[in-house]
């Protein structure tokens, strides 16, 4: 080898070595997003926003230092596993699964690609984690789960309609929650309070109306409506609406249905929670391992009362409920 071909030869080394780090520096995450409901618009609980801005606030930007996959099932939840199939062919880095099903189906997608739930009510129930303390795995998050939240809500009735004695419980049938394991303890909370529940189960939007119909001529004082991504939480503008047609007052999970006109709301900030999302996408993403990330528990809860759907509904709600409230709408 001369002199020449030598030096060109350090010259390229020395040159090759600082573009070959940077090139591997330049790699841009990937986040696959799994989701049972809508895309924006049909969001009402604006998940893309609220991840998205925790993400922000921790310096990425989507589009530009990070890639966000979103796909959605829309309201089909025997798409996400090929939905979630479809990320982990990707090459995605994280997989965020909102709701259980979500999170079931990446799970059998990968069990290498770390996954953060963003809204389970109970991970380790669904066997998804070992414990909430130490996850063990490749699943970390947060989880929705309270103890006794609708037994709280139906005290909530009780308390704004001293003489209530009816609820009814409006759930989806195919709800990715687990419905049957949820429903002891609420009624062990009608028994408590000496409330008579009945139960109307739905499976797609058209069978709202029929429900609430039936609700109204079975003398039902009250509404008690379940979570649910695939039908109710969708459409629940259509649900407030047919609150206030037959008279009904109904507390929910959620604000977005008490600003689209339904009584009251207690429970937890889900849009805070896919906010929270993002800490776990963000340390996964900087080196931690899923296992080592204890799982989220809510550490608050959140009342909401419209004041201008009691009135038209002929209610007076007591103070003693109104102290209670986050937020009151006029």
């Amino acid at each position: 080898m001369n002199r020449r071909t030598f030096l060109c030869g350090l010259t390229l080394g020395t040159l090759s070595a600082p573009l070959a780090a940077e090139a591997q520096q330049a790699k841009i995450p990937r986040v696959g997003v799994l989701s049972p409901g809508n895309p924006p618009p049909g969001d009402p609980i604006r998940q893309r926003e609220a991840f998205e801005g925790g993400l922000r606030d921790l310096g990425w930007i989507a589009g530009a230092n990070i890639v966000i996959e979103y796909r959605y099932a829309e309201g089909r939840p025997e798409r996400l596993p090929a939905l979630a199939a479809e990320l982990v062919r990707l090459g995605v880095d994280v997989i965020v699964g909102r709701a259980p099903g979500s999170v079931r189906a990446a799970r059998q997608a990968t069990r290498i690609i770390p996954i953060v739930m963003s809204a389970v009510p109970d991970p380790v129930q669904e066997g998804f984690v070992a414990s909430l303390a130490r996850p063990g795995g490749n699943i970390t998050g947060l989880t929705l789960q309270v103890q006794d939240l609708e037994g709280k809500q139906l005290e909530l009735l009780r308390d704004t309609l001293p003489k209530l004695t009816r609820v009814g419980i409006l759930r989806n049938v195919n709800t990715v929650f687990p419905a049957a394991d949820e429903k002891k303890p609420l009624e062990a909370a009608g028994r408590t309070l000496r409330l008579e529940l009945k139960d109307f189960p739905i499976r797609r939007r058209e069978d709202l109306a029929p429900a609430f119909s039936t609700m109204s001529q079975a003398s039902i004082g009250a509404v008690l409506v379940r979570r649910d991504p695939l039908v109710l939480e969708p459409n629940h503008a259509e649900v407030a609406v047919l609150t206030l047609k037959h008279r009904l007052p109904a507390i929910h999970h959620f604000p977005q249905f008490v600003e689209a006109g339904s009584l009251m709301s207690y429970g937890v900030n889900i849009a805070e929670v896919h906010r929270r999302s993002a800490a776990f996408v963000d340390k996964i993403l900087k080196g931690s391992k899923p296992a080592d990330l204890p799982i989220e528990q809510p550490t608050k809860l959140e009342l909401v009362v419209n004041l201008k759907t009691a009135k038209a509904l002929g209610l007076t709600i007591p103070q003693s409920v109104l102290v209670r409230a986050d937020e009151v709408i006029e």
